[in-house]
């Protein structure tokens, strides 16, 4: 960050978040949908923080579609999707041991424990590789997922039934002494590759003139996520079963107690868990499991600490996408020494000038790094980075690490300073900064041929449109024989370029008409949010534009608002839009290319008014809470985030539109003020009555 946090303004504070949230929404897609992540977990993990730091510095200027409210991506194309019953969640990290006496001590104070109370956890290895959801119907196996996003992941079920480390049916034996099968029971984990299987896929595929995968992680995911689960059969997988999601039957009373159930009914637990009672136990066993890791015959990248209670587990409860009794401790990331070759610039869809570095190829952790991401222009300057350099990189179990260093003392004599373009690579437009903003920008939008194509692809992806038979290859084609510049063009292709699609090689009849099939669903109905998602309008991503449909109802509504006197007024007064995002939606719209565009695109499809989805409703939803006086049953901070979690808005201070109050004990003037206004009261046992306490949510390790 250029400035530290207290010297930022509000405005800069926006734009941060702006940069931040579609930076991270493209690293979450490469990661979980493509299995291609495109910067180093540490990388990653320190955007995050950084998203977090600000958010907590400046609360009202969180974004709706945040990080913070994201987990995993959407489900790619081709599979089909399963919902599950109980959202598969993420973790918190923490990366230094001093945090870990921190973390339990947040655990004490939510729970109103005293430091002498004995808090047991379940320290766990953290598997690199994919999340995966086995549902069983009375002991036997029915139904497998990816995580996806969290709520709704891909159909991998074949390609479960593959891998011989898990149980096709539960394994029957001390059953005197066993947990009782529940009729339901959704086991979860991480499917992963060895180390050595890893190596010898590779080796086959060199030797077979094929692409070879850059880590065991990466491997692992290409081959579980495969259309054809017969593929998957070919490669040698391995899983390690940690957690369960939805339940019908007993439950268990610790997480020690169902890891141990898991071992009688025959699932795989990872044989370096351990139970740990004390902030030393925890330190130490991070300390040996640092000390393992290279030893190991399948890659960690960190370990997870777990509340063992599941009584406390519930009371704990979650933060937006993580739970408060579990965490993610990361281990510091891997380093390399390598010579940049060369330093490339990379066309975004936005316009946004990328710099890439070239690197010799070495070897950062038992993977081969030939790439590192250098930021933009300013992360050049500031650590002097120039070709010819010898460098220090890092990665943490990802394809494309981070330049750390650069050893200046081996720097060739006649070294120059790189001096980034001035103007685009792609189309020579001019290349620009806007404000204080750290990135370079193409001027020539959809004049220039990257972003053009860029943005045909993302008009088109599963998030957007969902065409299927538009893919990434088959849009390139179309694009480098001229037969599509804009979006609307894909409308014509059957019309204009049908009898000769036919002709080409890899095409025919059935293919075509697929096709033809696919634009015109999209013709006969795509809904509001989609479409203002798919037009690609700056740091409009599927969170803000399911706000704008939300917020402005139909299209018509929706277009004669941006395209008013007063737009940029209106669009700020629509909650979760700042000044930032506000100016570009504006921007776009009185782009006159874009109109025509979108003029061409409205005529063509039929745009649906937005239709608020189904939500769960509780005696809590839409209303505001106060909270005064001493609660009894549970800390002030846990009745907060359990009100929170029911659909509640809580308050610090009562007003005419504050719904409830909950009064405990010695209740003072905010109890008085409530009655004057006749705002209904409540006791905390009658709070509870209305809360419904328990959890609904789970998590998976990474």
């Amino acid at each position: 960050m250029q400035k530290d946090l207290k010297n930022l303004t509000d405005l800069e504070a926006a734009a941060e978040l702006a940069d931040l949230s579609k930076r991270l929404k493209e690293l979450e897609e490469a990661y979980h949908t493509y299995d291609a992540p495109l910067v180093s977990d540490a990388e990653y993990d320190a955007l995050k923080r950084k998203n977090e730091a600000i958010e907590a510095a400046f609360p009202h200027l969180v974004r709706s579609d945040s990080p913070s409210f994201r987990v995993g991506a959407p489900v790619a194309d081709g599979f089909k999707k399963i919902t599950h019953k109980v959202p598969m969640l993420s973790l918190g990290n923490i990366f230094d041991v001093s945090e870990i006496a921190d973390f339990v001590d947040k655990i004490r104070r939510f729970l109103g424990m005293p430091d002498t109370q004995e808090i047991e956890f379940v320290a766990e290895p953290k598997i690199d590789g994919l999340s995966y959801s086995a549902l069983y119907h009375d002991g036997v196996f029915k139904v497998g997922s990816t995580r996806g996003d969290g709520m709704v992941g891909e159909d991998i079920t074949a390609n479960l039934h593959t891998i011989s480390d898990l149980p096709k049916t539960f394994r029957l034996e001390n059953t005197l002494f066993a947990h009782p099968i529940p009729t339901w029971l959704d086991v979860r984990g991480e499917v992963y590759m060895s180390k050595s299987d890893f190596m010898e896929l590779n080796a086959e595929a060199i030797q077979n003139g094929k692409k070879v995968f850059a880590n065991p992680r990466n491997a692992a995911a290409g081959s579980l996520r495969q259309l054809d689960a017969s593929v998957t059969a070919t490669r040698k997988l391995s899983l390690f079963s940690y957690a369960y999601g939805f339940l019908e039957g007993k439950k268990w009373s610790s997480h020690w107690e169902f890891l141990t159930s898991l071992k009688q009914w025959g699932f795989p637990v990872n044989p370096d868990v351990k139970l740990c009672k004390t902030v030393r136990d925890l330190i130490d066993y991070y300390n040996d499991m640092m000390a393992k890791r290279a030893m190991l015959p399948y890659d960690i990248d960190g370990v997870v600490y777990k509340v063992n209670d599941y009584v406390l587990q519930e009371r704990l409860g979650y933060i937006t996408h993580s739970p408060r009794w579990a965490i993610a401790h990361k281990f510091p990331a891997e380093q390399a020494i390598t010579k940049l070759n060369a330093i490339r610039i990379q066309v975004g869809r936005t316009g946004a000038l990328t710099p890439v570095a070239d690197v010799e190829p070495i070897n950062v952790g038992g993977v081969i790094v030939k790439h590192a991401t250098l930021h933009n222009a300013d992360e050049i300057v500031r650590k002097d980075i120039r070709e010819g350099d010898t460098v220090i990189i890092q990665r943490a179990g990802d394809v494309i690490p981070q330049i750390v260093e650069v050893l200046v003392e081996k720097r060739p004599n006649d070294s120059q300073p790189f001096v980034f373009p001035a103007t685009c690579p792609v189309c020579g437009s001019l290349a620009v900064k806007e404000g204080d903003d750290a990135i370079t920008y193409c001027t020539g939008g959809l004049v220039c041929p990257a972003q053009a194509l860029e943005s045909l692809k993302h008009f088109v992806s599963k998030s957007a449109l969902d065409i299927d038979g538009l893919g990434t290859k088959n849009i390139e084609l179309f694009f480098e024989l001229g037969w599509i510049k804009y979006a609307a063009d894909l409308f014509e292709l059957s019309e204009k370029y049908g009898n000769e699609l036919r002709c080409r090689d890899g095409w025919g009849t059935k293919s075509v008409d697929n096709l033809i099939e696919a634009l015109n669903k999209a013709c006969s109905g795509v809904a509001l949010d989609r479409f203002i998602y798919a037009l690609g309008i700056r740091e409009v991503g599927e969170a803000t534009a399911r706000l704008f449909a939300k917020t402005f109802g139909t299209w018509d509504v929706f277009f004669s608002v941006v395209t008013s006197e007063n737009a940029l007024d209106t669009l700020q007064h629509v909650e979760g839009v700042g000044p930032v995002m506000a100016q570009y939606v504006v921007d776009f719209f009185a782009e006159q290319h874009n109109l025509e565009q979108i003029e061409r695109l409205v005529k063509k499809i039929r745009l649906l008014p937005y239709e608020k989805a189904d939500e769960k409703q509780t005696p809590f939803s839409g209303k505001t809470v106060v909270f005064t006086g001493t609660l009894m049953m549970m800390t002030r901070a846990e009745a907060k985030a359990k009100a929170i979690a029911a659909g509640a808005k809580v308050s610090g201070s009562v007003s005419i539109k504050t719904d409830f109050v909950v009064a405990g004990e010695a209740a003072g003037s905010k109890l008085k003020q409530a009655q004057s206004l006749g705002v209904d009261i409540l006791s905390e046992k009658e709070f509870h009555q209305l809360l419904d306490v328990s959890s609904n949510y789970q998590y998976d390790n990474n």
